[in-house]
């Protein structure tokens, strides 16, 4: 591909720039004042669900990598957030634009994209984590509504959420990767309870949720009866892609630079510090490659390719890489790194000691870099799977 601009390619970055330089008071700072203000500003002028259909409250604009490329970089270099990236917009909206019913994508999918509903997704279970298929919340027929109980674990927003898309189990004596189905349920539906889990970060980002006979109408099956092991992984395929993008990464990226030429070491800028400058420089390389990538990706979707080794390396390069370049924050921070909660002398309102500890959490979630990796080598490089314990 010929990545020099055209004429076109140059005048819409200028339409980018003057939306920016326009809409400066809306994110000064790197955060928007209203945020779902923002998102609908960012929808209508196709900054944000760019490619979504214009019937499921999207732009509706055709694919163009260079375009998508175009706004990444002015957006990344104004400082400017790309929108709502949580598990609504970036995960359940491209499962149901795939596997959805019509009715599903017309109801769910715009006030999806505009944030006036927060998911959850209710997939891990204390005996089914890394073993996704072993889950045990069950589903019972009762007229034409589900009745569900059971539980879930390392439930992200749960305390917050309207909705939830969550695995079930509605055939108990089918083969455990064929009796499972994909609901979606109001949270606010009786018998559901949510219990807050307190992690190292000090809050408490994760839940515990409990369903004691929930009813659930059996038509929030998305994708079929008994197909819920195909509709996860289209799920799970987006959390990765969520979780590894190269765009967020290279903001960070930008950001630690930035860091690194205000902060001093003995009255030097850490950035001319040499061994701090080699790290960064390390890092930077990686998240080029990590760029470049996420170009292949694009690619890949728009010519309706499997995405192969290509795909399955984001969520291991991503998360991994987004801790290394917190990590290299709070060295450069020196004594304040150490910093936590509010003080007189923190930097970036702790965001930085929030990242590092938050992300060491992010290379267990959605998939543990062990798990990621059997995955790259079994799938992508073709290696024999790992042999099971003998038994004795």
């Amino acid at each position: 591909m010929d990545l020099n601009e055209t004429p076109e390619m140059a005048a819409f970055r200028g339409e980018v720039k003057s939306f920016l330089a326009a809409h400066r008071d809306a994110y000064a700072g790197g955060a928007a004042t209203d945020l779902l203000a923002w998102q609908r500003e960012l929808i209508a002028h196709g900054y944000a669900a760019r490619t979504i259909p214009k019937a499921y409250g999207g732009y509706g604009a055709e694919p163009d990598i260079l375009k998508s490329r175009i706004i990444a970089e002015e957006f990344i270099a104004a400082g400017a957030p790309r929108g709502i990236a949580n598990q609504g917009v970036s995960m359940l909206v491209p499962t149901l634009l795939e596997v959805g019913s019509e009715e599903q994508k017309t109801r769910w999918i715009g006030p999806t994209l505009r944030g006036e509903i927060v998911w959850c997704q209710g997939y891990s279970e204390p005996g089914a984590g890394s073993d996704l298929a072993n889950v045990q919340t069950r589903a019972v027929e009762d007229g034409e509504d589900f009745l569900i109980s059971g539980s879930k674990i390392w439930t992200s927003t749960a305390h917050l959420a309207q909705m939830m898309f969550c695995l079930v189990r509605t055939e108990p004596q089918a083969a455990k990767h064929e009796g499972i189905s994909y609901v979606l349920i109001p949270m606010d539906t009786p018998g559901i309870e949510v219990r807050p889990l307190k992690t190292m970060t000090g809050a408490s980002e994760f839940n515990e949720v409990f369903f004691t006979d929930v009813r659930v109408p059996r038509d929030q099956v998305v994708g079929g009866r008994g197909r819920g092991w195909f509709v996860a992984n289209t799920t799970l395929k987006h959390e990765r892609g969520m979780l590894g993008d190269p765009n967020a990464t290279e903001a960070r990226l930008n950001d630690l630079i930035e860091l690194m030429k205000s902060e001093t070491i003995d009255g030097q800028k850490v950035i001319d510090n040499p061994i701090f400058r080699d790290r960064l420089m390390q890092l930077q390389g990686r998240v080029l490659s990590m760029k470049f990538n996420g170009l292949r990706l694009l690619t890949s979707q728009l010519s309706q390719e499997p995405a192969g080794l290509a795909g399955q390396v984001v969520k291991l390069q991503g998360c991994e890489l987004n801790h290394q370049l917190a990590a290299l924050a709070i060295d450069a921070l020196g004594e304040l790194g150490i910093l936590y909660h509010d003080g007189p002398h923190l930097r970036a309102r702790g965001s930085w000691q929030r990242s590092y500890m938050f992300d060491l959490g992010l290379i267990i979630g959605g998939g543990t870099a062990q798990i990621q990796k059997n995955i790259i080598s079994e799938r992508g490089l073709g290696m024999p799977r790992e042999p099971k314990p003998a038994v004795l």
